[in-house]
């Protein structure tokens, strides 16, 4: 079905800019935009509609409150940034007051959480944050089996273009709450892929950014080497708007001048249909007066796959363990007490897949582990020197599909990245580089997205292509998601 018929119109797809004009000539107040939102949320989100998402963690109690607030200081002459009153969603492994930054994870329930220094900056620069939104479970640091979108928590994410297929992850709920209308902005998390695969399989706009930009503090860590924060969107001016706001800087965007890109042929997805989307690209990026070249980026062996995992979950034993340590209330303070922890709760934590990776972090030693340094040295020299470097020579940005369309969510297979993802993700993660996505086209009813790779600190040259590739793309900015119910048989 389309988009249901609900009070939410017209505030659920506004974009940033509209939203902002409207509260700046008082056609809408903040009050206004939250109130119909968390209405959506509920009709959408509620067991009993047949659209529920489960994209939501939470929904803010105070979220009404803040908005009326940030009203009182617009009608007084005071605005705190460009972005005072909008809302916003924030992945639920970040830490903020009043909601449960619980990752996912039972074992976290009840344990108090303050204000991320990344959430202060949201709420400084006045805008609303509507609530935190479901993810799989650990930032789907947990099992090769997971589904991605699954959490003990929040259950599974659905994708608001057909109700059956996955939202990604690990930032599910952050893409299908945009896609879904339940607010214009959100904030993700990436390790490896964690927010472009969501932004590409909802249709919507992600920046992980170079690693280290955006603040880190208050955010539950897999890997101190390749975790981000991230802006997610549904436009890419959304999106660096955004990013002002978290990295503190002003990246201005003007008019787009040409741009030069290597399209990476060895990059593609072998969806076939993916792949006809992304060269139809290459070729609008071209009349549009870009330079478009084919270059055969390399892409990463079993070797490196490996070394990168081992890095991972030795860095996730140290960095999960010391921040379970730190945060307040009762509770697991290492990762052996969250594997002990799920093992004594299976019925509620372990119903689809297990914790082999958890196992494998704490079999690791961490970094004093006898892999680590080896794994480290090996996977950054093959990303940088052998990967990236070559791959971004000579132009502004390496460009390549992100992911096919999303495939149908199984709980007890698990997800099924393979189908049809490239392999864009690995080596900026393993470097700490900045990657987009950007929706391109439907196919088959479904978005996918082309992935950008920038050099190390590059965002603003990166979000000026990001921009090229939007208006050169087949995506139309009018396009909603269906809610499909699930196909039978």
């Amino acid at each position: 079905m389309t988009d249901p018929h609900l009070p939410s119109a017209p505030y659920a797809y506004a974009s940033v800019d509209e939203m902002v004009d409207a509260l700046a000539t008082n056609r809408w107040t903040s009050y206004e935009i939250v109130e119909k939102l968390i209405e959506r949320v509920r009709a959408l989100d509620a067991p009993e509609t047949t659209t529920q998402l489960h994209a939501m963690a939470a929904l803010s109690d105070d979220a009404l409150d803040q908005a009326t607030r940030l009203d009182d200081e617009r009608r007084a002459g005071t605005l705190r940034s460009s972005l005072h009153g909008v809302p916003i969603v924030i992945k639920d492994n970040i830490e903020a007051a009043g909601l449960p930054g619980a990752a996912g994870s039972t074992s976290l329930r009840g344990r108090p959480a303050n204000d991320a220094p990344l959430v202060t900056r949201l709420r400084d620069a006045g805008l609303v944050v509507l609530g935190s939104t479901n993810l799989s479970e650990w930032a789907n640091l947990r099992s090769p089996r997971s589904t991605s979108g699954w959490s003990a928590t929040g259950g599974l994410v659905a994708n608001p273009w057909a109700l059956d297929r996955s939202a990604g992850g690990s930032s599910s709920g952050s893409g299908a709450a945009l896609a879904a209308g339940y607010a214009p902005l959100a904030i993700g998390t990436e390790t490896d892929g964690s927010i472009v695969c969501p932004s590409s399989v909802n249709g919507v706009v992600g920046l992980k950014p170079t690693v280290g930009v955006v603040s880190r503090v208050g955010v539950v860590p897999i890997s101190a080497s390749q975790d981000s924060p991230g802006p997610m969107g549904r436009s890419v001016r959304d999106v660096a708007a955004l990013y002002d706001i978290l990295s503190g800087g002003a990246v201005s965007l003007g008019a787009t001048e040409p741009l030069h890109f290597a399209f990476a042929t060895t990059w593609n997805t072998n969806h076939p249909a993916t792949d006809e989307a992304l060269r139809q690209l290459v070729e609008a990026l071209r009349r549009a007066g870009h330079e478009v070249i084919d270059r055969e980026v390399a892409i990463p062996t079993s070797e490196v796959l490996t070394d990168e995992m081992s890095v991972m979950v030795a860095e996730l034993y140290d960095d999960l363990g010391a921040y379970l340590e730190g945060r307040p209330g009762e509770g697991v303070r290492s990762v052996a007490d969250v594997v002990a922890f799920e093992n004594a709760h299976a019925d509620i934590e372990l119903p689809f897949f297990g914790h082999e990776f958890l196992d494998m972090a704490i079999a690791s030693g961490g970094r004093a582990g006898e892999l680590y340094q080896a794994a480290r040295a090996n996977s950054l020299r093959w990303a940088v020197d052998e990967c990236l470097t070559p791959g971004l020579d000579g132009v502004d940005a390496i460009l390549a599909p992100s992911y096919g369309p999303a495939w149908k969510s199984d709980l007890i297979v698990g997800g099924h990245y393979g189908v049809a993802a490239s392999c864009a993700t690995t080596p900026p993660a393993i470097a700490g580089w900045p990657i987009m996505n950007v929706p391109v086209d439907l196919v088959g009813g479904l978005p996918v997205g082309a992935a950008l790779v920038g050099r190390a600190g590059a965002e603003a040259t990166l979000l000026r292509a990001a921009l090229a590739v939007e208006a050169s793309s087949a995506w139309d900015s009018s396009w909603r998601a269906t809610f499909q119910a699930p196909s039978r048989g």
